[in-house]
């Protein structure tokens, strides 16, 4: 491989961290062309993850709220308010579910296989 097209990850992951709002002072010198392709590569991956994961987020919230509360509730009285319909999905939905709601999950059902 040529010293032109060899990527380098620090000065990918250094342009990938600009790309999230970081310091552009902190950009070494010279990147090649290679090196922005990959940290665009990289920035756009990252995104789509989080995006696939704030929507499997907001499925599972969608799935634990089916109710409005006078008070906060806790994660038993929402789990005792589920329809035994939607156990599934949130078996499906469990690393996106948030930690209380994981363990109660674990405590009703067990770990779901999978995981």
């Amino acid at each position: 491989m040529s010293e032109l097209s060899e990527v380098r990850p620090e000065v990918v992951e250094a342009i990938v961290g600009v790309l999230k709002g970081g310091d552009p002072s902190e950009l070494p010198p010279g990147a090649t062309a290679a090196e922005k392709a990959a940290a665009k590569d990289a920035y756009l991956s990252d995104f789509l993850a989080e995006r696939g994961k704030r929507d499997r987020q907001s499925q599972a919230w969608e799935l634990l709220l089916t109710r409005s509360y006078d008070e906060a509730p806790s994660w038993k009285q929402i789990f005792d308010d589920l329809d035994p319909s939607v156990h599934d999905e949130l078996a499906g939905l469990y690393d996106a579910l948030p930690a209380g709601a994981q363990e109660e999950y674990v405590r009703r059902f067990g770990v779901p296989s999978g995981v």
